[in-house]
């Protein structure tokens, strides 16, 4: 496969790139170790996987769930970095429909590392500025067009976005308020690095709409009804459950790394065996 064709190249110099201007300029709370560990424990798993289930190594998708979790999650102890790099290679290739894995692989070990009280998400980490929000959106947008995702991207921002207005506006809330919430490099990550995995989301342009609205949806109501946090990836992993079902509804042909550009119509293709 040609370099510049593979969105994963593009994915991981941008998560890169972050991640070093985090930890340079921002004081990530991520040690070296932490890093080197999770990197290497992404990639033995993956290693293992691969043999386990006879199929290629494939590097470049492990290092993308790696560089992910090095940028979000944070845990006291290093012991329990291979358990959430165990989480995120493991359920690729256990879980899965039609050949297809259906969760976000980083998103889904965020969530039980959160959820057994392992680890935790620090999204304040990344500021508010506007100028860095900007800066990871255009890295994003990059990223997106390159994997034919963009679609559900816009959508999901657009649907969180009347959302956050739309409530700001009804309980009087000052509008600086909302405007404050979406000024965040964390919502951002989530909307041009996870909710759009060209992988793990459903295969037509209408079918990720949908997806994009009802995670929007149900973050939501996480959010400002239950008052839980970390009510994004809550309900993107949630919410991945139905990818199975909304391709069935509407069809389409399975994402495939070595051709980006899938047809909202037609026959569905060979599910891909890379990952």
């Amino acid at each position: 496969m040609n370099l510049l064709s593979d969105p994963r190249h593009y994915q991981i110099t941008c998560l890169s790139t972050l991640l070093l201007y985090g930890t340079i300029s921002l004081d990530f709370e991520v040690s070296p170790p932490q890093i080197l560990l999770t990197l290497l424990s992404v990639q033995v798993i993956q290693y293992l996987c691969c043999r386990l289930w006879r199929q290629p190594f494939e590097w470049r998708s492990a290092m993308i769930s790696g560089l992910s979790l090095c940028l979000l999650l944070r845990v006291n102890t290093l012991a329990l970095v291979p358990v959430a790099a165990l989480i995120a290679i493991g359920s690729k290739f256990v879980i899965r429909v039609n050949g297809q894995h259906i969760f976000n692989p980083t998103c889904l070990a965020l969530v039980a590392m959160i959820g057994l009280d392992l680890g935790w998400v620090s999204p304040g980490q990344w500021g508010n500025g506007v100028w860095l929000a900007f800066a990871v959106a255009c890295l994003g947008g990059m990223v997106t067009g390159k994997a034919a995702r963009r679609d559900i991207t816009v959508a999901f921002l657009a649907f969180w976005l009347i959302g956050l207005f739309g409530r700001s506006w009804w309980i009087y809330e000052p509008m600086t308020i909302p405007l404050h919430r979406v000024q965040s490099g964390a919502l951002l990550l989530f909307s041009f690095f996870m909710i759009s995995d060209p992988r793990a989301t459903p295969n037509t342009r209408a079918g990720r709409v949908l997806f994009a609205a009802i995670v929007a949806g149900v973050a939501w109501y996480i959010q400002f009804k239950l008052f839980r946090t970390n009510a994004l990836l809550w309900s993107l992993a949630g919410i991945s459950m139905l990818t199975p079902l909304i391709n069935r509804l509407f069809g389409g042909g399975a994402y495939r790394w070595d051709r980006p550009v899938v047809s909202d119509t037609g026959p569905a293709l060979t599910p891909a065996l890379s990952n």
